[in-house]
């Protein structure tokens, strides 16, 4: 006995009433993918997504085929009733903000990314080798030291809340000089066993609103996970600002808007990420032309939120 009218209403409503499932609609309604794929995206278990997925098998939003060993799955558009168009659309649109889907999104891009680089290699042949090959004689540290060596070697470089020292450490080798600043006398501490060796490297204790480094006087400053735990990170840019040269560039990573409040919790912060157009912003307030602000590509196995790089550049005011 089929079901009336307000019944299958329902149960659409009922099907689309859960986070996880609207976000998985959106990745399904453009890509065809396995639950392995899926669970990375949304970086839930096994178990949580494909619950989610029987619910929408079975509510006639999905539809899966079998290709070998593994099941694919992809929104059912252009086989839904009109009314369930409709009711997608807009759930879809009211969806578009969240901060979880921006964040999917990356994950996705990153996957996708895999599958071509995949792809491509099976189809290169012998060329296809050559990074499995690279690895396996040579490792991969010396790509991130040949980077490094485009550094100026004269370059004086600030590390604002380093933290345990790692940053300061990979790049004392490469430039003239490294000052890491920390509030943390236990992240100082930490700084001070790991850099002990590199005489280049001097530690300083302070707060990132008022900097312990003269004016003018560094030829490139790092932000590096260190915004989201500020209320307001206007000072600390103001601050960035007036230890640059003339010319100086100013690099900050941090975390984009994401709606995990325990991850934000766990980590102490003050702040669940900065949009991109708020980063541009306040460096332009603090007095800085932004060279570039965008999202980082997502990492495989990395469970935290994305991230974003944003680089800047002191320069001085025309004078009219």
């Amino acid at each position: 006995m089929g079901r009336s009218q307000p019944q299958v209403l329902l149960g659409w409503m009922d099907s689309l009433s859960d986070p996880t499932r609207l976000r998985l609609m959106r990745l399904l309604e453009q890509h065809e993918l396995g639950v392995a794929e899926l669970c990375d995206i949304l970086q839930l278990p096994q178990s949580s997504v494909s619950r989610h997925l029987k619910v929408l098998l079975d509510e006639g939003w999905l539809q899966s085929r079998r290709q070998g060993t593994v099941h694919l799955y992809r929104a059912a558009a252009s086989e839904l009733d009109s009314g369930a168009r409709q009711l997608w659309t807009l759930a879809r649109d009211q969806t578009e903000t969240w901060p979880a889907v921006k964040q999917d999104r990356l994950r996705l891009d990153r996957r996708l990314q895999e599958r071509r680089t995949a792809s491509d290699a099976f189809f290169a042949g012998a060329a296809g080798q050559w990074d499995r090959l690279r690895d396996e004689f040579y490792g991969r540290a010396f790509t991130q030291h040949a980077m490094l060596a485009l550094l100026p070697p004269e370059s004086i470089v600030a590390d604002l809340g380093c933290g345990t020292g790692f940053v300061a450490a990979q790049l004392a080798p490469w430039v003239a000089r490294v000052v890491g600043i920390d509030s943390s006398t236990a992240m100082l501490k930490a700084a001070a066993r790991r850099t002990a060796s590199l005489k280049n490297v001097e530690l300083r204790r302070g707060e990132l609103n008022a900097i312990p480094i003269e004016s003018g006087s560094c030829d490139a400053a790092l932000l590096l996970l260190v915004l989201s735990y500020m209320t307001d990170p206007t000072p600390a840019l103001v601050e960035m600002r007036r230890i640059l040269k003339p010319g100086g560039r100013a690099v900050i990573v941090d975390l984009l808007p994401h709606d995990r409040e325990d991850f934000r919790i766990r980590m102490k912060q003050e702040i669940a990420g900065i949009e991109l157009d708020q980063m541009r912003s306040l460096l332009t307030h603090a007095g800085f032309d932004v060279n570039r602000a965008s999202a980082l590509p997502s990492e495989p196995d990395v469970l935290g939120p994305a991230l974003f790089l944003a680089s800047a550049t002191r320069t001085e005011p025309k004078i009219i």
